[in-house]
């Protein structure tokens, strides 16, 4: 019987706890964002940690970027500072693979255009067209949870 406890006990203690708990504050954010220099394309990004099927960064953006989609990856945004519009669906223009999995564009025609602000989430399907358009001159600080496997 003690055997069969303590099996039982070995199998079912370690699904219990998350093997690793991470804890990004908001002020920790600030000061990754803070030290994110965007470069000539505009941007920056910075990964804070990976898991079994997802994983964490945070991006910064001083203008729109290019047009893009995830065949396998589902994004999560939570817009930490600034606004921008963003468009969702349709067609990227000049579509083209830049690893496999991973499409870029100059732009999207047809989709939908939202409006996201500081404090907002918003969750973007794998295999969704998507782009960010910035006001030019107003950064965009987003905390992203990229979700792998789709």
């Amino acid at each position: 019987m003690r055997f069969l406890t303590f099996l039982l006990f070995a199998i079912f203690l370690p699904s219990a706890f998350p093997a690793q708990v991470d804890l990004f504050t908001a002020k920790d954010l600030q000061g990754v964002a803070a030290a994110l220099t965007p470069k000539e394309a505009g941007f920056a990004d910075k990964n804070l940690a990976r898991y079994g099927n997802h994983y964490f960064l945070l991006a910064k953006r001083e203008q729109t970027g290019s047009s893009e989609m995830h065949e396998h990856e589902a994004d999560v945004f939570v817009v930490q500072s600034g606004e921008a519009a963003i468009v969702l669906g349709g067609k990227i223009v000049g579509s083209h693979a830049v690893k496999p999995g991973e499409l870029r564009g100059t732009s999207i025609e047809g989709g939908e255009r939202r409006h996201l602000a500081a404090g907002d989430v918003i969750h973007i399907p794998a295999g969704t067209p998507h782009q960010l358009l910035l006001t030019k001159g107003k950064p965009f600080v987003y905390f992203v949870v990229k979700v792998t496997g789709q």
